[in-house]
């Protein structure tokens, strides 16, 4: 595998966890932020309680995203460390599976010799080949899960941000539509972002964050509406 291609999967995984942090960030604290604005008039309330639910928010997911990197990577090495294990003992049953692999994909003959030969001639290239082609496991992806709790924490900041903009400069009425708005908006771009990197529709990606967005911020501001009505 290149560096190159390394790179641009590595640019990948980040990406992902951009929009994981930042999407999951935005419409948790605009729940909530709307729920307390459907009960409260005042803005410095709001701000308090979004500004403290996003930094637990951010915490939370910073955490999440560490422990399950980590026990990803784990898992990886231990699977690596049996591969390594049963080229040692069984290499001639290795050999024939790197073969079959190989023929699955079409090729057949001297050239398949080749390959194999190619293959198994240096352990690490052997391994990683077994992990990535038998197994489907590639470390890229949760190697470092201190950068991926900071990115994922980060982002999860940015996104919370977003619907509480309004809260800083409007009154809480105005503030309840304008972040409602603004977040739908950020979601539904953020959805067309996503959707180049899984290579689906822009527009059924983007309706539905959008929608996902809609339905939180309608049940925290009942829920808000709700409470304030009966305490």
């Amino acid at each position: 595998m290149s560096a190159k291609h390394d790179k641009n999967h590595l640019a990948s995984y980040i990406f992902k966890d951009i929009i994981l942090g930042g999407q999951d960030g935005l419409v948790n604290i605009l729940a909530l932020v709307l729920g307390v604005a459907a009960a409260t008039s005042s803005t410095k309330v709001v701000l308090v309680a979004g500004l403290a639910a996003t930094c637990a928010e951010a915490i939370a997911m910073g955490a999440v995203a560490f422990t399950t990197s980590k026990s990803a990577f784990d898992y990886y090495k231990g699977v690596v460390k049996e591969e390594r294990e049963e080229i040692k003992t069984v290499p001639h049953l290795e050999k024939k599976e790197i073969q079959d692999i190989y023929k699955r994909k079409g090729f057949k003959g001297r050239l398949l010799s080749q390959i194999v030969s190619k293959i198994t001639s240096n352990k690490k290239v052997w391994v990683d080949t077994m992990m990535a082609e038998e197994r489907r496991l590639f470390p890229q992806e949760y190697s470092h899960p201190l950068r991926n709790a900071f990115v994922v924490g980060f982002a999860s900041v940015g996104g919370s941000i977003i619907p509480l903009i309004p809260f800083f400069f409007l009154s809480v009425k105005e503030s309840i539509y304008t972040a409602f708005g603004l977040s739908i908006t950020a979601l539904f771009i953020t959805g067309i972002i996503k959707a180049k990197i899984t290579k689906k529709s822009w527009f059924k990606c983007g309706i539905e964050l959008a929608l996902i967005g809609t339905l939180a911020a309608v049940a925290g501001y009942l829920i808000g509406f709700g409470l304030e009505k009966l305490l």
